[in-house]
Formats: C-alpha cells, sequence, structure tokens
C-alpha cells in the first residue's frame, strides 16, 4: 500500500487486500449502485482491487482507495482510470468517484477529485480527462461541475456495455483538458 496523494481529510493510496470487505459492504448499498448495472460480488471486488493496482504500477494512476485522514477508514474510491472500450473518445483517461453513502454531502468526492486533477495534468502530463454518468446522477454531476470539468453534449453516448434499451445506457460525457500541457505545446509550434 503506497499513499499517493494527500488531502486536508483524505489519503488517496494504492489498495490492500484488506480493503475487500469494506468496499464489498459500500457496493452492496442500493443508493451506491442506484446508477450502477448491479452489486458487485466478493470475486469482482478482489478482481477489481487487483486491476487497480496493475494499473497503478503500468500508469502511475489508477482509482485509488480513499481513506479518512483522522480514522484510516476506507470510504471508496477517487482516481483515474484508463479506459480503451469502443467509443468516440477513447482510449482515454476518466475521472471517477465512488464513495459510501454515509460520506456524501460532505464534500469528500470533490476535494479528492480536485487533488485527483492536480495529480493527473501535473504529475502524469495528462492532455485531458473525461467523465461520464448517466443523466440522473445529479449528484456526480455536480462535483464534476464543482470541479471544473465542461459538458460536452455532442460527446453524450449510449455505453457500449450496456444494450441500448437498458434504463443506464444514455451516458453525459464531461471534459476538462491540461492548460498547461496545451499551452507548452502550442508554445513549441
Amino acid at each position: 500500500m503506497m499513499k499517493i496523494i494527500e488531502t486536508d481529510r483524505l489519503i488517496l493510496r494504492t489498495w490492500k487486500g484488506e480493503d475487500a470487505k469494506p468496499y464489498f459492504d459500500i457496493n452492496q448499498d442500493s443508493k451506491v449502485i442506484e446508477f450502477l448495472p448491479k452489486a458487485l460480488t466478493m470475486q469482482q471486488v478482489k478482481d477489481f482491487i487487483s486491476a487497480m493496482n496493475d494499473q497503478y504500477i503500468k500508469n502511475n494512476y489508477t482509482l485509488f482507495a480513499a481513506e479518512l485522514k483522522k480514522t484510516g477508514e476506507l470510504i471508496g474510491f477517487i482516481g483515474l482510470n484508463y479506459i480503451d472500450w469502443k467509443a468516440p473518445f477513447t482510449p482515454g483517461t476518466e475521472i471517477g468517484w465512488r464513495l459510501g453513502a454515509l460520506y456524501w454531502g460532505k464534500g469528500y468526492a470533490t476535494e479528492g477529485a480536485k487533488a485527483v486533477l492536480n495529480y493527473g495534468f501535473n504529475k502524469c502530463r495528462l492532455k485531458e480527462i473525461i467523465s461520464f454518468t448517466v443523466p440522473m446522477n445529479k449528484r456526480s454531476i455536480r462535483v464534476m461541475e464543482k470541479i471544473g470539468m465542461q459538458h460536452d453534449r455532442a460527446g453524450d453516448f449510449a455505453h457500449p456495455k450496456l444494450s441500448p434499451d437498458h434504463k443506464l445506457s444514455k451516458h453525459v460525457l464531461y471534459i476538462i483538458k491540461n492548460n498547461l500541457v496545451t499551452n507548452e505545446l502550442h508554445n513549441k509550434s
């Protein structure tokens, strides 16, 4: 387990084996998975943890385990995820978060996401970061807007991992560009 990002109240880190049970519990809460196809099984949680740690080794970023600095308790994840499934904006890097409902409304997602954007742009030198969700997920959309992301209406899409008639198929796309990298590229030309 490595601490990667620290904010006033959070530690964002790689995953450890003992995160499986609390993360599994978070993914059984009907409020948390309201906009997801279904609850995760314990095996899916373990596979997720393994995949996220592998992704960190490969890309220097992942959907980091998010813990409260004060108590050390796992509250979910906040981080970056490489996506390469077929869509007009892939391959790309998305910013995402999933917190236990107990931790909603306290500003943790926004606090962590701002730090993750900074990490993605300054440490990983990403040119742009995307995020997406179903239109009904107002909480996540609010976080996207609070961290400076813009809705790319032309980029809204049907999620390729769901059938087109699935109630969660339609997604809205948000984007934020790394102005520092964009400016450096522009200045070199």
